[in-house]
């Protein structure tokens, strides 16, 4: 979760894999795993800069996952999710 974070945070011009490892306070080795995980999984976008790899949020992925979440996801009843989709706008 924090490293969505902080690439929601980071906007379009995303964070190196490095800065990532070290804003998250974890080894560049396991971020790189989550990071290639959130890729495969279309939430996240990678791009060659020179000799790092940069990722970014790919916000309409996450838009389409939290609108699944908040509504299709709660059984048929809509008040399950209703607080949460209340606050869920920016």
């Amino acid at each position: 979760m924090k490293i969505v974070r902080l690439l929601v945070k980071a906007g379009p011009e995303g964070m190196a894999a490095g800065f990532i490892a070290e804003a998250a306070g974890v080894s560049p080795s396991n971020v790189s795993f989550h990071l290639k995980e959130l890729e495969r999984g279309g939430v996240v976008t990678a791009r060659w800069d020179a000799r790092s790899i940069v990722y970014s949020a790919d916000y309409q992925a996450l838009s389409g996952l939290i609108r699944f979440l908040l509504e299709d996801c709660c059984a048929g009843n809509p008040a399950i999710c209703q607080p949460a989709l209340a606050t869920a706008c920016c």
